[in-house]
């Protein structure tokens, strides 16, 4: 984006009132079920404004006649609102962390137990860069303990189109900066100009649409993953997911946060810090 295109954007936004954002609002809910009220208005404001200008429409009053009568666009914008970007082994810190310190205590603690399985858990997980990470993570380091006790990795996101995109499992260059060339010759395989994922990677990881805000709906889980999601979503919203968080893990389990993010209100208390850099707590 130009800085002439980002100074157009920010008139827009700046034009756009809490009036027309809760007529956009209205419009996306009726329709499709959408609920705006939990994110921040600042990021709705920034993300319709985009739209509005990619849709050629000189106001919001326009756009909103543009909304209703046209699917396609319905669909542009619920896209626009949920950011789906990621790449493999994002935060490469944060996953020597997890290779390090916590999934060994993690399968230690399920042998003791003998449990079933151990649950790992990916919310918003975009085109599936994460979950497929830590695939080939477990795959890579914990051969031995993945074939003693299996491990269910469970992914989800709210827009079906880029779950369809995940399940392919396959990715461009620019996802993949972080992957080593070993570690692409062995779990990935280059066909017409992309990377597709070897079938023991993707039957690793399941996935299901989900509403990160339906809380009640949160699989019990081990190690959950919800990175670079909250900072989305206003302060009650966040508190909200975070005390749902808590209530899907059991003592001792893991939760892991983006780097942008924290632990608010009431929901600290169910934590405590394992790495403050990487964002990693433990459920007390």
């Amino acid at each position: 984006m130009t800085a002439g295109e980002c100074n157009s954007t920010t008139m827009v936004m700046a034009e756009i009132s809490d009036e027309e954002l809760a007529e956009v609002a209205t419009i996306l809910g009726m329709r499709r079920s959408f609920d705006m009220s939990v994110y921040k208005d600042t990021y709705m404001k920034r993300r319709v404004a985009i739209r509005l200008r990619s849709a050629r429409c000189g106001s919001v009053a326009e756009y909103c006649c543009l909304l209703r009568q046209s699917q396609q666009e319905l669909d542009l914008l619920q896209k626009a609102l949920t950011i789906h970007v990621s790449h493999f082994f994002r935060n490469p810190s944060m996953f020597d962390m997890l290779r390090q310190q916590v999934l060994p205590g993690l399968f230690d603690a399920a042998s003791k137990a003998k449990a079933e399985s151990v649950r790992l858990c990916c919310l918003g997980c975009a085109g599936g860069e994460e979950p497929y990470s830590l695939a080939i993570l477990l795959r890579e380091h914990f051969g031995r303990q993945i074939r003693q006790i299996p491990v269910r990795i469970i992914a989800s996101d709210i827009d079906a189109a880029t779950l369809a995109t995940a399940e392919r499992g396959e990715y461009g260059e620019e996802r993949l900066k972080e992957v080593s060339q070993e570690l692409r010759e062995r779990y990935f395989r280059f066909q017409e100009g992309r990377f597709r994922l070897i079938p023991g990677i993707r039957e690793m990881v399941a996935f299901s649409r989900e509403n990160i805000s339906c809380t009640d709906r949160y699989p019990a889980s081990d190690l959950v993953l919800c990175r670079n999601t909250l900072i989305y979503f206003n302060r009650l919203e966040q508190e909200k997911i975070l005390n749902g968080l808590a209530g899907m893990l059991a003592p001792g389990s893991i939760l892991v946060l983006g780097r942008s993010e924290t632990l608010v209100g009431d929901a600290r208390r169910h934590f405590v810090t394992i790495s403050l850099a990487e964002r990693i707590y433990r459920r007390v």
